[in-house]
């Protein structure tokens, strides 16, 4: 059997599964990425898979792209399905994005942070161990959904009985929930604001002197390519609002008539013009779907478009587990040391957990109040940082860049990470989210 059938057979597999893998672990405290894994592993131990290209450094190419497109229609669909309005103008609205500020500017640096730490106790050089920090920083948007707001809540929107929806589909009320949103809007964040912190990385190691790197880093890098990104997000977001949402107008019927595609046709120019222009193509896609929510943000064709980059975004994902599963039956782990098992256990119980906690709970609103959170709903949030499918994207983009002798431990360290997160993430967020959410509802 030839490398090309086994694909063919994993993609049918991975579409049947999409199918039946959200319906079955409905009613029980268990992800769907959990059986993909394990579906995966499965897999990878049998010798049906023995013909699959499976080693990451030789397929680094692919990998970073299928992961690239995986995050992108997670992005998208977490930045139609939010409902709450981010408007830069006005102090009200960006006080109740307090949770996601805190956790952008002060539990991703010392995420980053510690991870690094441990990786210079470890051994790992200095540009080594801040990638290996950076690309293990970002909270994940795709594996995270059991943790994050639903699909978008729009006043017309009763077009999807709740019976029919899909796993990602209805269920905007979900936003009340400021545990949820804290989580959604920081991962619909954080995976473009990690990119500086991978770049950091890459210019400790280019020659050239420490102050012109530093400069480089911080005007180019940190800023310049973050504000482009925002803004042409921001522009093409605002641009096709205007032309889907126009009244009386022909270009709005011919648009209606293709209103899912919108949600694709908008990501694909807002990251394609982000990156042509040096900016954070992750970043654009976020903005640009923030954007075209607000552009009439109760409007049910938003349900129509989330709906379809949820599906897109499943499919990814079920790929992407499968492989991951599979590759771990087939000795991804083999390099895996306990320095590196110790990195994965650190961050996900004690790194991010803490960091979270130092930067939820500094001046805290009150948990009456929109952005506020209570000390349990503080400790939620603090704990579920989902790691997953953006950790192999940044570690496949890197080292691209990075020629290293220990490429094979950091794939083995990110891997136990991810699967890790996926297992303990997994199995706690039913139970603690419905706990969280039955005191939110007697609060109120």
């Amino acid at each position: 059997m030839s490398g090309v059938d086994l694909a063919y057979l994993v993609a049918g597999v991975t579409l049947v599964l999409a199918l039946i893998v959200p319906t079955l672990v409905q009613r029980v405290a268990i992800s769907s990425p959990i059986v993909l894994l394990a579906i995966g592993l499965l897999l990878g131990l049998s010798p049906i898979t023995d013909g699959m290209p499976l080693d990451m450094r030789e397929h680094r190419a692919v990998i970073e792209h299928v992961t690239e497109l995986a995050v992108l229609m997670a992005l998208m669909g977490v930045g139609l399905a939010i409902d709450r309005p981010l408007r830069l103008r006005d102090a009200a609205s960006l006080r109740t994005w307090s949770p996601t500020w805190r956790l952008l500017a002060i539990a991703m640096p010392l995420s980053v942070l510690g991870v690094a730490a441990l990786g210079l106790v470890g051994g790992l050089s200095l540009p080594l161990a801040v990638l290996l920090g950076a690309a293990l920083s970002p909270t994940d948007p795709v594996l995270a959904s059991d943790v994050q707001v639903g699909g978008p809540d729009v006043e017309a929107g009763g077009d999807v009985p709740a019976e029919d929806a899909g796993p990602d589909e209805g269920g905007g009320h979900e936003e009340r929930s400021e545990v949820r949103f804290a989580l959604t809007s920081e991962a619909g964040l954080n995976d473009g604001l990690a990119f500086p912190f991978v770049y950091a990385a890459l210019v400790l190691a280019a020659e050239g002197s420490g102050m012109s790197r530093l400069a480089e880093w911080v005007g180019f890098h940190l800023v310049l390519r973050v504000l482009v990104g925002v803004a042409v997000g921001v522009l093409v977001g605002f641009l096709l609002g205007k032309l889907y949402f126009r009244r009386k107008s022909e270009l709005t019927r011919i648009a209606e008539r293709g209103a899912p595609l919108l949600a694709l046709a908008a990501l694909l120019t807002s990251y394609g013009a982000a990156e042509v222009l040096q900016g954070y193509g992750f970043l654009a896609v976020f903005a640009c779907a923030m954007t075209l929510r607000a552009a009439e943000r109760n409007h049910p064709h938003h349900r129509n478009m989330h709906d379809m980059i949820a599906r897109l975004e499943l499919l990814l994902t079920l790929l992407a587990l499968l492989y991951l599963g599979i590759a771990l039956g087939h000795g991804l782990l083999g390099e895996l040391t306990w320095w590196g098992a110790a990195i994965g256990l650190a961050l996900v119980f004690v790194i991010r957990p803490l960091a979270g906690w130092v930067a939820l709970s500094a001046w805290p609103r009150p948990a009456a109040e929109p952005g506020g959170l209570t000390r349990a709903e503080r400790g939620a949030v603090a704990f579920f940082g989902v790691r997953g499918i953006g950790s192999i994207f940044y570690l496949a983009y890197a080292v691209g860049v990075l020629q290293t002798t220990v490429e094979a431990w950091l794939w083995a360290t990110v891997a136990f990470t991810i699967v890790l997160s996926v297992v303990v993430h997994g199995v706690l967020a039913t139970p603690v989210m419905r706990r969280i959410e039955a005191q939110e509802e007697a609060r109120r």
